[in-house]
């Protein structure tokens, strides 16, 4: 053991840069959780697919002021026309229709011009399919975006505050919202109808009145286990605001949940004013919606299927695209959810 000891200092020799065999080497590259969240979502190909595709649906129907500036422009000589693409030789896109079992080129028996095609045909009053299918992609994206931002901005201060405060103001925020959850959404609409006359507004209220409640309970419950956390305590500690507290640290731990949550919500609105459209006490003609162009076209249905087809697809693709990506965006945020 002294041997040991009173090794002289020249016994230990230098160990050079080459020889550093114990050195450990970060091989992954350093990501923040966002940029983490995006590379499993990118590698959810359907996910991913359904990003771009509501991108591109995105930009058409917020260009639509632009580029289908005449939505409810009528021709009444143009009227039920089929589709027709120029070039294109296929039943369905070239302008033809089944008449008394024989197909006949509509544009030619309403003397249309040559120069005038309907990419998507026309509706009962001459009315092109195409710019108002645009249009009311607009409308219900702009009712479906309105309504949720109110159920983000309402519902997460609301869960915030009922879960940081809790004791009494959590029992009775709690009951405010068990009682608000139970009128139904018809109802509310009906009342707004009466007092508003109709439009975009009455929609977007009667879908934020209760569709906050679900964000306000999802926010509560991720609070209530954020507040007891290390790095809250210590903030708390230090003496920091409850403001800055739910800005700095709640929050950005809460971003997955209302991420998700706001991607589920967009198709659920989408669709309640398409619903409520197509029983005719949503969006009013001649403003062009999803739902209200889907209970036109039904009219039709038997003898003009485009009519119904075209908007219905829209729709199911706006709808089909939300809820994937929103699967997505949870298996993304939170990979212990991922489907193995």
């Amino acid at each position: 053991m002294e041997e040991k000891m009173n090794l002289a200092p020249d016994a230990f020799e230098p160990v050079s840069k080459k020889e550093a065999l114990d050195d450990e080497k970060i091989v992954a590259p350093s990501r923040t959780f966002i940029q983490d969240a995006w590379r499993r979502l990118k590698q959810n190909k359907a996910s991913y697919v359904c990003l771009w595709i509501l991108v591109v649906i995105g930009i058409i129907a917020f260009t639509s002021p632009l580029t289908a500036s005449h939505p409810n422009t009528s021709h009444p000589n143009y009227a039920n026309l089929p589709p027709k693409i120029p070039g294109v030789n296929i039943n369905g896109f070239n302008g033809t229709s089944v008449v008394a079992g024989k197909r006949v080129d509509a544009y030619k028996q309403n003397n249309v011009p040559s120069n005038v095609h309907y990419t998507l045909g026309t509706d009962y009053l001459g009315r092109s399919l195409a710019q108002r299918i645009l249009r009311g992609t607009l409308v219900s994206l702009l009712i479906g975006l309105f309504a949720t931002l109110i159920d983000l901005i309402v519902g997460v201060g609301y869960g915030v505050i009922s879960a940081w405060k809790g004791g009494m103001t959590d029992i009775v925020l709690q009951r405010i919202i068990e009682v608000i959850s139970s009128v139904p959404n018809i109802v509310i609409m009906v009342l707004l109808m009466l007092v508003l006359k109709g439009g975009m507004l009455p929609i977007i209220l009667a879908i934020a009145f209760n569709g906050w409640t679900t964000m306000a309970r999802l926010t509560r419950a991720q609070t209530l286990q954020l507040k007891s956390q290390e790095y809250v305590l210590a903030a708390r500690t230090l003496g920091e605001s409850t403001f800055k507290i739910a800005l700095k640290h709640l929050l950005p731990n809460l971003s997955s949940v209302i991420i998700i949550q706001t991607m589920f919500t967009i198709p659920s609105a989408i669709f309640f004013e398409a619903f409520l459209s197509y029983i005719g006490i949503g969006i009013q003609a001649p403003t062009a919606s999803l739902g209200t162009l889907i209970s036109d076209g039904q009219k039709n249905f038997q003898f003009l299927p485009y009519q119904m087809w075209y908007p219905a697809i829209m729709l199911s693709v706006i709808m089909i695209a939300f809820n994937i990506l929103a699967d997505g965006l949870r298996d993304a945020f939170d990979p212990r959810t991922a489907r193995r």
